[in-house]
């Protein structure tokens, strides 16, 4: 009888086994089935955010672009309106350059005519005051005369001069001689510039009456 039961226990214990192992490739079999059907769905996920982020990216690239092509055109705008403008001041500057010349012409013009008018007019009346010169200015035959009391150097005095449509004096004939003779003048600067040493001189026309 012992045996026996031994027996049937042992039977009972493989059994037992067998029906663990059985599970045990049951479960076995299905797992990579889960495993498979979760995987799909990630990739599947995936597969969507990167079709989302393509759009995306594509819709951004679209309004970039759209943005940039208006950008472009309002650069060219400006550009077109900038480049107009400075036509525009060119012109201005050229007719305003114009005008100027004219008007400058005009004065020495009128200038030259006050002038001889004047000049005819002290010839017929010695007495006569008329001076068709700026204020301050002395008038003798056909010119005007400035006396300035500017202690500067030759130089600035000829760029002052310059700067009054004049120049420093140039004594052309006896006339002139005479007259700045009888003005006292001393120590004044002439058409003559003394550079290092002062028998070198620059001259600023070439007519002078005397060294003297």
């Amino acid at each position: 009888m012992s045996e026996e039961v031994t027996y049937a226990d042992l039977n009972f214990q493989d059994s037992g086994r067998k029906k663990s192992i059985q599970e045990f490739g049951t479960v076995g079999i299905k797992a990579p089935a889960a495993t498979s059907h979760v995987w799909h769905q990630r990739a599947l996920a995936l597969i969507l955010l990167c079709l989302l982020l393509l759009i995306g990216l594509g819709i951004l690239g679209s309004v970039f672009y759209i943005t940039l092509k208006k950008e472009m055109r309002k650069l060219n705008k400006l550009q077109n309106i900038k480049e107009e403008l400075q036509r525009n001041v060119s012109v201005q500057l050229m007719h305003s350059m114009n005008s100027s010349q004219m008007i400058r012409n005009l004065s020495l013009t009128l200038q030259e005519i006050a002038t001889k008018l004047c000049h005819e007019l002290y010839q017929r009346e010695p007495e006569h005051k008329c001076k068709p010169c700026p204020k301050k200015w002395i008038w003798h035959e056909d010119s005007c005369y400035l006396v300035t009391k500017n202690y500067v150097t030759w130089q600035k005095n000829a760029m002052f001069c310059s700067a009054q449509n004049a120049s420093l004096l140039v004594i052309k004939n006896k006339s002139v001689l005479e007259f700045v003779k009888s003005r006292n003048l001393r120590k004044y600067w002439l058409g003559l510039s003394p550079r290092k040493y002062y028998a070198d001189y620059k001259i600023v026309d070439e007519t002078i009456f005397s060294s003297d």
